[in-house]
């Protein structure tokens, strides 16, 4: 007769290889990977397609990848929300609010924080500024990663190729006009955390008649050094990053 001391041995054994296989495959992903073939999926991970392919089917069941029309595979909504809750955890209270109050207070403008969530960036903390016409955005609505200041910055400081990005990581910074949302303008900064990894960023929004182009250049500077003294905040590190640190930040 089986030990069934034995069985649970085995049964535990044998979850936490599923676990852990089902981990390897959400990892396969590198970083501006939108999709990928099954088979190369098979090849990262190092099992077989059959094997891949009941592991992804799993995960779909809950939403952490998606089988797209073509057949590829991507990762689910349900990631994403993994690491914005993990990223959520800068103790927003603490940390982000402040700096968020901060800034509204010397610019008059709504500011936020997105970070990224996959293919797009979520709000996750947001102070509104004290004019009565402004840019609404609710803290945790999810947003186009490729339209947008916020977005763009944090494309390009995940290593976005195109003369674009380039730009925007030589200034440190970008300004969007209408770019989202007709009439809605806004200006966005890099936040770091330890050894430069991109947290997110920040940003100043509202309305284009009110934020024009050379406006937005003027908080810029206010916008940057908010973001610095956040990633300072954030990492811990013993001075935050200058704006020619950042530009020359490399992915």
């Amino acid at each position: 007769m089986r030990d069934p001391n034995q069985d649970d041995a085995e049964a535990t054994q044998g979850g936490v290889t599923a676990v852990t296989r089902a981990l390897s495959l959400m990892e396969a992903f590198e970083v501006g990977e939108s999709s990928l073939s099954l088979a190369e999926l098979s090849r990262r991970v190092g099992m077989h397609k059959t094997t891949t392919l009941r592991l992804a089917r799993t995960l779909a069941l809950s939403q952490y990848m998606v089988q797209t029309d073509d057949g590829q595979w991507r990762l689910g909504p349900a990631a994403g929300w993994l690491g914005a809750r993990y990223q959520a955890g800068f103790d927003v209270n603490n940390v982000v609010e402040p700096a968020l109050h901060q800034l509204v207070k010397e610019t008059g403008e709504s500011a936020s924080f997105y970070v990224r969530e996959g293919a797009i960036r979520s709000c996750v903390a947001r102070v509104e500024g004290p004019q009565s016409v402004r840019h609404n955005v609710r803290i945790g609505e999810r947003l186009p990663l490729d339209k947008g200041a916020p977005g763009r910055v944090i494309l390009a400081f995940s290593g976005a190729a195109g003369a674009p990005y380039e730009g925007i990581r030589e200034r440190g910074f970008h300004i969007s006009l209408g770019e989202r949302e007709a009439e809605v303008a806004s200006v966005a900064a890099p936040v770091f955390g330890l050894n430069w990894r991109l947290l997110g960023s920040m940003c100043i929004s509202g309305p284009s008649s009110r934020l024009t182009k050379a406006r937005l250049e003027k908080y810029a500077k206010l916008v940057i050094r908010a973001a610095n003294q956040l990633s300072y905040a954030l990492a811990g590190s013993r001075s935050p990053a200058t704006p020619a640190a950042v530009s020359r930040w490399h992915p």
